[in-house]
């Protein structure tokens, strides 16, 4: 028996851990070795951090977990997670092994929806983005092009003109933009196209072009898209957690769900999806999970 089993070795995942450790819980934490940021270069935006390959990053967390012996790391996968009857956790690994836990936090996080688009794996983490708080300033004033449709291509445009001013929206199709805001998009001289895509070209995993069906390719250095996102994991599904707007999980205070004893943390459950927030995701849940220990233990 487990006082937390943790699933998800990331920024949420590991801080939870460190946090629980120093409050002498026994804790496993099981990660299945697909970080969402595994193919960005650098992570930025974390104090002391900043520009950081997330490999090192996350490989200094798991050192730093050594000191705590009643830490458990385990690169496995969760298959199946179930509340029984009495409050307790039953988890089932990849493995087969099956183990009960007091507590349960996912930190999963999230997968992006990459288009099936040749160049776009190819060149994602290098040259095409999700997230211009990440990765806007290195590409600053440059031609930028944005993939989407609808609100969130068009909210995306606009949230990129606080780093470049040279932009152009490729919708694949239809734009789904209503008049009113496609005019205000061309009034921050912010191009549309709707012409269908058939490939991004680079070289060294810098794009160079966005090649279209029809029309002339259009020469950019980077790309941003919004695509929407799905959960890393089934576990928060399975167990019956409510899901917002966003297709993230609604939490309540210190990252507490629907079920006792069950928490989500990180970009799995914020819309705010920052590496920085994810770990004070992580620390907020520790807290509310060894504040619940403590009580059953003095009860």
């Amino acid at each position: 028996m487990y006082d937390v089993i943790i699933v998800g070795a990331g920024p949420a995942g590991l801080s939870a851990a460190l946090l629980l450790g120093r409050s002498r819980r026994r804790v496993l934490v099981c990660d299945s070795g697909k970080p969402r940021n595994g193919a960005s270069q650098a992570m930025h935006g974390y104090l002391t951090r900043d520009g950081i390959a997330p490999r090192e990053f996350l490989g200094i967390a798991r050192d730093q977990l050594k000191e705590y012996d009643c830490v458990e790391l385990r690169d496995v996968e969760v298959t199946a997670a179930e509340c029984q009857r009495d409050s307790r956790f039953h988890v089932t690994l990849a493995s087969g092994e099956e183990l009960r836990s007091r507590k349960l936090l996912i930190a999963t996080g999230v997968v992006d929806n990459v288009p099936a688009i040749p160049g776009f794996l190819d060149l994602f983490g290098s040259s095409v983005f999700h997230c211009p708080y990440c990765d806007g300033w290195e590409v600053r004033d440059q031609p930028l092009a944005i993939y989407g449709r609808g609100a969130r291509g068009y909210g995306l445009s606009l949230e990129l003109t606080g780093w470049s001013r040279d932009l152009v929206l490729c919708t694949d199709g239809p734009s789904e933009i209503g008049a009113e805001d496609l005019a205000r998009l061309a009034r921050q001289r912010i191009a549309v196209r709707e012409d269908r895509l058939t490939r991004l070209e680079g070289r060294n995993g810098i794009l160079e072009r966005v090649v279209f069906e029809t029309g002339e390719p259009l020469p950019r250095r980077a790309l941003f898209f919004t695509t929407g996102q799905t959960q890393r994991s089934k576990l928060a599904v399975a167990l019956g957690c409510e899901f917002n707007d966003k297709g993230t999980v609604r939490t309540g205070k210190y990252e507490s769900t629907h079920l006792p004893g069950l928490y989500v943390a990180g970009d799995a459950s914020r819309a705010v999806q920052w590496v920085v927030v994810a770990a004070a995701e992580g620390a907020e849940a520790a807290f509310a999970i060894n504040s619940d220990l403590l009580k059953e233990d003095l009860r």
